[in-house]
């Protein structure tokens, strides 16, 4: 039994489904898809750009254009504003339930996700109105790498939780998506545990919930 617990958890592939390509990205927004956008150097291109939008060190505006100046042309500013803001599909079943579960049975939630400004304002609740997946702002304890201007998996962001949180590692059960996340937070000494996407994410998590006694 952990004492005194807080689940985190990560958002997409966790509490929402995403795009996991541009090219399913193109089929959500109803853009043109073009291959070339796929190959090698051009996602080596995008890849710092995201890092730093993730950690707030870009602008909306500016990350649009940039990421368009990434493709060669192949898009446009515009057309990578379209993609972006339709990159979450939805909430997945039964994560709002377990949410629900958890706070009723007293115990404390959070949110730690690598995500940007334009993602958070479908995510959290703000003066833009209500949120689109307020599954996602159910946690108590919300903290996004924008807004910390820190990114999973670096060991300062788990740290920066627990000082904001006022929760120690070994109360602090975790789970996310992807493999580097979860091994950074085992090693900071959280009860991390990976999630597979495309299966049942809630499933998954009260299984692992009920394996800490919770």
């Amino acid at each position: 039994m952990i004492p005194a617990p807080i689940v985190v958890f990560d958002l997409g592939g966790v509490v929402v489904r995403i795009c996991r390509s541009w090219q399913e990205a193109c089929r959500a927004a109803g853009v043109p898809f073009h291959a070339r956008v796929a190959e090698p150097d051009l996602v080596t291109a995008r890849a710092p750009l995201v890092r730093a939008y993730e950690r707030g060190e870009l602008s909306c505006p500016d990350y649009f254009r940039s990421i368009a100046d990434s493709t060669a042309g192949l898009y446009t500013p515009d057309e990578v504003r379209r993609l972006h803001e339709s990159w979450i599909l939805g909430e997945y079943a039964g994560v709002s339930d377990l949410i629900d579960d958890l706070h009723h049975a007293g115990v404390a939630t959070g949110v730690l996700s690598n995500t940007n400004a334009s993602h958070w304002r479908q995510l959290a609740p703000g003066d833009h109105g209500p949120p689109r997946f307020p599954a996602a702002c159910k946690p108590r304890h919300l903290h996004a790498s924008h807004l910390l201007g820190l990114a999973k998996p670096s060991r300062d962001i788990y740290r920066e939780f627990e000082r904001l949180s006022g929760f120690q590692p070994a109360s602090i059960v975790f789970f996310d998506d992807t493999p580097d996340n979860v091994r950074a937070a085992a090693d900071a000494g959280w009860h991390a545990r990976l999630i597979d996407h495309a299966g049942d994410p809630a499933a998954q998590m009260r299984a692992h919930l009920r394996g800490f006694g919770l």
